[in-house]
């Protein structure tokens, strides 16, 4: 079988499996509402988006869970209470694919990405096309 090529947030979602498909096109439109001039790209092969060339947050799916980076002691410190019940180490959230996506929680954690960035002087960029 050829190695498919995937260049776009997009073609990374639709190589996953079907039952995952879903649940990460809404965490891509979580991301994307809370931080609209977030760049979006891949970038280790996995969704990823940033302000001013830094990284804001990545998303990757994985067999049982997907989860979210980089998360720093900062963002977990503040989220503590809400982030009881998730896997978090080293910078990174799992979430598991059988619980419904918490769409407030992953807003917050990238509204608190774009504050941390934003206070450093990241500006936003060109997004990619929507597909």
């Amino acid at each position: 079988m050829p190695k498919t090529t995937i260049d776009t947030v997009a073609q990374y979602i639709a190589a996953q499996p079907k039952t995952a498909q879903a649940t990460l096109k809404k965490v891509r439109a979580v991301i994307r509402k809370a931080a609209p001039d977030a760049v979006e790209s891949l970038s280790y092969r996995i969704p990823t988006y940033k302000l001013g060339g830094k990284p804001l947050v990545y998303f990757a799916g994985w067999k049982a869970h997907y989860a979210l980076y980089p998360i720093g002691p900062a963002v977990a410190q503040t989220l503590e209470k809400e982030l009881e019940g998730y896997l978090v180490k080293k910078g990174t959230i799992q979430f598991p694919f059988e619980e419904a996506v918490p769409v407030k929680l992953i807003e917050r954690i990238a509204k608190l990405r774009v504050k941390a960035l934003s206070a450093t002087g990241a500006k936003g960029g060109r997004r990619e096309a929507s597909t």
